[in-house]
């Protein structure tokens, strides 16, 4: 089985709009339209089963039915995350709404939404997510479509680990784009999932080899961010690595499996 743990959609209305303005915020181009249909044609092209799609609520308006059309785009590819936007003051509600309707975590990002991933404004929401047993998948490091400063690196983030034993953490980018540095001198060996979206191919691969030993690779997460990278490119990415079969199948699918519960 192989997950793709980090792609992004948009209802189909919403893509026509959203995608070329991303793209022209960040200039880079993207390889699919951002529809949920689009990423399923891609899926059976590049042989992933399941992909895990992530959206973010930029405004607290947004929280509640960003989740709701979430919930409505699950099937046997898709398994969707919700959103919790920090000043919805709903969030507990929330919470428990997206657990009641079998969501697995939720996606945030500090840029976006404008907080410090270690602010301690912050902790309540990670705390009963934990209860709830969410995951909480955080993008990390920079982003390039917005300016700085950066609300979730490395340093910030291992404060989070420290202070949330037992939470599940997902940290994008390799841990933090452009920060891979930080993420071997902070994260490496924590208590803390690595998605390897929109990072590859831009670390050295030395570098991401080894942060994938010091790290310990079942705590590696295979993911694209799709639309901005092809899956099938990516797929490939980690074959090239030339791991041992049992690390291979444990990045591409077994550790998001085991982590997802299903």
């Amino acid at each position: 089985m192989i997950i793709d743990f980090h792609v992004h959609c948009f209802t189909d209305e919403l893509a026509a709009k959203a995608v070329p303005k991303l793209e022209k915020c960040a200039n880079i181009t993207a390889r699919l339209d951002g529809t949920v249909s689009s990423i399923k044609e891609s899926m059976k092209k590049a042989g992933i089963d399941k992909s895990v799609v992530l959206s973010i609520a930029t405004k607290p308006s947004q929280t509640e039915k960003i989740n709701i059309w979430s919930s409505s785009i699950q099937d046997d590819s898709i398994i969707a995350f919700g959103s919790i936007h920090p000043e919805n003051e709903n969030w507990k509600d929330e919470l428990l709404r997206l657990k009641e309707m079998g969501i697995k975590g939720i996606k945030l990002h500090p840029d976006y939404q404008q907080f410090f991933v270690d602010d301690e404004k912050m902790y309540p929401i990670y705390e009963f997510a934990g209860e709830l047993g969410l995951i909480v998948l955080f993008h990390a490091g920079l982003d390039i479509g917005l300016p700085a400063p950066c609300h979730a690196t490395p340093d910030r983030l291992r404060r989070v680990v420290d202070a949330f034993s037992g939470l599940k953490i997902v940290a994008a980018h390799m841990g933090g784009f452009s920060y891979w540095d930080g993420v071997e001198e902070y994260l490496s060996g924590t208590d803390i999932y690595l998605d390897t979206s929109y990072g590859l191919s831009f670390m050295d691969a030395k570098q991401a080899r080894r942060i994938i030993s010091k790290h310990g690779y079942r705590k590696i997460l295979f993911a694209t961010d799709s639309p901005w990278g092809d899956q099938s490119e990516e797929v490939e990415k980690i074959r090239k690595f030339s791991f041992e079969p049992h690390v291979e199948e444990a990045i591409l699918g077994l550790n998001a499996k085991e982590l997802l519960g299903i």
